[in-house]
């Protein structure tokens, strides 16, 4: 019973690891540049923050911080800028990446 249970368990846990090993190839091959690069995650008061920089110098770039079970917040960088984004509160869960969206997405 307990080896059924462990290993329905590790099915379980490998099973959930795989949308995001397949997220993080799909943004490598949509052909979309990557501009918005992750400083750091972090922590303020009760909030949560991740700082951006904007990597193009030509265009603004716009980006999706993804969130487990929440409404993914969106927002756009102007070009060469770093920005601190307050994206939840200390109590939700902490961002998984942040994604750059093509120009006719946002």
């Amino acid at each position: 019973m307990r080896k059924t249970m462990a290993m329905a368990l590790g099915v379980v846990a490998c099973s959930a690891l795989l949308p995001l090993a397949t997220a993080t190839t799909a943004s490598a091959v949509d052909g979309t540049p990557q501009c918005v690069k992750v400083r750091k995650y972090f922590n303020e008061g009760h909030d949560r923050y991740v700082r951006l920089t904007n990597l193009c110098t030509k265009r603004p770039a716009h980006f999706v911080i993804v969130i487990p079970h929440n409404k993914d917040p969106r927002g756009t960088l102007a070009q060469g800028m770093t920005k601190d984004v307050r994206y939840a509160w200390t109590w939700q869960p902490r961002a998984l990446l942040v994604k750059t969206l093509p120009d006719n997405d946002s």
